[in-house]
């Protein structure tokens, strides 16, 4: 949809979440991206910050399983990202699994005020049958309500992290600001990654970031392996943090985590 224009919202997510949507039907094309995403957009750079961002965080306790938020943008022009995650989820499990484990919730929003969460699952293939009952459909940003939704999760128990995964941002962002310093008071932290170079979006995320001690990365098409380390990475803090990515990559088959050790340096 069009950048300049601000998300319609409805009640908050708690008052309005919804059954998980068991059907696959499409919406109206959504016209907030125009072309393709240039090649090349992801620098060495910018994924050095973000693991020097996780670095910088302070280790948590692994206490029992983790738990982590995985929300995503479902607005239409997130479809090639949305089959990318589907293919790149099971690897945030695969990371875990000497760690003592990880529940996912898959939220998403798309259309004209749908904003949906799944009930926490601890097996990639119960997350894999939940993303592909979703078919992306157009509308405005809810992130919004994406940071509520993770505030309330995480009043009721604690929330380890919360990851999201979207393109662009059509909300106040003073609004959003305001929502991730309640997340902050939480200790949950944001990770956010950002498909493609718009400017407005990038500067929201960022901040987001920095008040709730997450990280930023910007990512594209052709980038499919760096996002599949990097949210790796995150379940991997969430279930244990870098104390975990330490033990990890001591045993066989930590390859992934000595790779992203590496790369924090």
């Amino acid at each position: 949809m069009a950048r300049d224009r601000k998300a319609t919202t409805g009640s908050e997510t708690g008052s309005d979440r919804q059954p998980f949507p068991t059907d696959r039907s499409g919406g109206a094309l959504d016209e907030k991206r125009q072309g393709p995403v240039p090649a090349g957009r992801s620098s060495a750079s910018e994924v050095a910050a973000f693991v020097a961002r996780m670095k910088s965080l302070a280790p948590q306790a692994a206490a029992g399983r983790g738990r982590l938020v995985f929300a995503m943008d479902a607005t239409m022009s997130r479809q090639p990202t949305w089959d990318m995650a589907l293919g790149l989820q099971a690897d945030m499990f695969k990371a875990v699994k000497e760690v003592g484990g990880l529940d996912v919730q898959l939220v998403f929003f798309r259309g004209a005020g749908e904003c949906r969460s799944s009930k926490w699952v601890s097996d990639p293939d119960a997350l894999a049958r939940l993303m592909t009952t979703v078919a992306c459909r157009g509308g405005y940003t809810q992130i919004r309500k994406v940071l509520s939704h993770a505030r309330q999760e995480g009043e009721r128990k604690r929330v380890n992290a919360l990851v999201y995964v979207g393109d662009c941002m059509e909300e106040d962002v003073d609004d959003l600001c305001g929502r991730a310093g309640e997340l902050a008071l939480l200790g949950v932290p944001v990770f956010l990654f950002q498909e493609g170079p718009d400017a407005k979006a990038e500067r929201a995320f960022r901040e987001i970031a920095r008040l709730t001690r997450g990280a930023y990365c910007r990512f594209d098409h052709g980038s499919a392996q760096q996002l599949r380390d990097l949210l790796s990475a995150v379940a991997v803090y969430a279930a244990g943090g870098r104390a975990a990515l330490e033990r990890l990559s001591s045993q066989s088959g930590g390859g992934r985590a000595r790779l992203l050790l590496e790369q924090m340096k």
